[in-house]
């Protein structure tokens, strides 16, 4: 999926958040989107996503204008506070994941997913019972059961240790290698661990700088 990004603006009422943002991913991308607390990143995502409403001919996808697109599938996000789920729900890992894809998987496609993320063994422990980074790595899964063609994670390390971190990394790469278009979204500087091609630096006071690795850095005001 091609994703074209055209002088997107963002206000929340009077306050502007995002102001003549423009870039361009092509399939299989591996964009970094760093930044402080507040600087927009999460604002940003939404408007991609569709969360967040945004004026006709700012976002394209594979040049589908957004306020006509429907193919939600093709996206799978994980958001850094899971605030659509209810945590009294007494149900497993294996449960969740039976009941949360939008398209026809089996057992050894979610199996798989499951092995992929080291949490293969967590399968039949109730959800309420997860450590942060294991229950990360669980909505990762269910992301990805839709079989998406961009992944989007909201700082998907915060609650890992570094161990993990970078079993974490690893798998998000193959992930890339294999095919996949990921967006991440991180405030840490530790960005030089990640073979990322792209890179959206937001400063939280209107400007940005976008590039491409190993370009020269284009900057410019959001």
């Amino acid at each position: 999926m091609q994703i074209n990004i055209n002088n997107l603006s963002f206000a929340y009422g009077a306050k502007t958040i995002i102001s003549n943002l423009s870039l361009t991913l092509n399939s299989g991308d591996y964009l970094v989107i760093r930044g402080k607390n507040g600087s927009g990143k999460s604002t940003f995502i939404k408007c991609l996503l569709g969360f967040n409403q945004v004026k006709a001919g700012m976002i394209f996808y594979d040049k589908v204008d957004i306020t006509a697109f429907k193919s939600w599938t093709r996206f799978g996000y994980v958001s850094q506070s899971f605030d659509d789920f209810n945590y009294e729900f007494p149900i497993t890992v294996g449960e969740l994941l039976q009941i949360s894809s939008l398209k026809k998987t089996n057992e050894s496609d979610r199996l798989k997913l499951l092995e992929k993320m080291g949490i293969f063994d967590i399968i039949n422990q109730n959800i309420n019972s997860l450590s942060g980074g294991q229950l990360q790595r669980v909505f990762i899964v269910r992301a990805m059961l839709n079989n998406p063609e961009v992944l989007i994670l909201d700082e998907p390390t915060a609650s890992i240790d570094k161990q993990n971190k970078i079993f974490f990394y690893n798998t998000i790469e193959e992930l890339h290698q294999a095919g996949l278009t990921i967006v991440l979204i991180t405030h840490n500087d530790d960005i030089e661990e990640l073979n990322y091609t792209h890179l959206l630096s937001m400063y939280g006071d209107l400007t940005t700088s976008f590039e491409e690795r190993g370009v020269e850095v284009k900057e410019g005001v959001l």
